[in-house]
């Protein structure tokens, strides 16, 4: 059974920071890609970030100089660090994984968790 299970969600300040986390079961962690997607109400699914399973990180242009995505393999955790926080940001934040070495591979999505940027 595979699950992914994100934290970290909550209200801030604008200008402020919050870490999410995404705990992983059911798949070979250290050979997936996994990524961080968010979706605002009447707004399209964007990718926030992602990091490969060799380290290497990229970063939606919103993101760009303000968050952080990172991974523990050993325990099974991907993170995303934000900072600068700013009203657009609230959304529903979904972890997500994907083994993008294997043609057809299925993409696994976690729950959610709810970001609200607000004063």
């Amino acid at each position: 059974q595979v699950q992914l299970v994100e934290s970290g969600g909550g209200l801030v300040q604008p200008g402020g920071s919050l870490r999410l986390s995404c705990a992983a079961s059911g798949i070979i962690f250290s050979l997936n890609t996994m990524r961080w997607y968010r979706q605002a109400p009447g707004k399209e699914r964007e990718l926030v970030a992602a990091i490969s399973s060799g380290g290497s990180t990229d970063y939606g242009d919103s993101a760009k100089g303000r968050f952080t995505i990172s991974r523990d393999n050993a325990k099974r955790m991907v993170y995303l660090q934000m900072s600068s926080l700013k009203p657009e940001d609230t959304a529903v934040y979904y972890c997500n994984a994907i083994n993008s070495a294997v043609l057809g591979a299925r993409n696994y999505w976690g729950q959610g968790t709810r970001v609200t940027v607000s004063s």
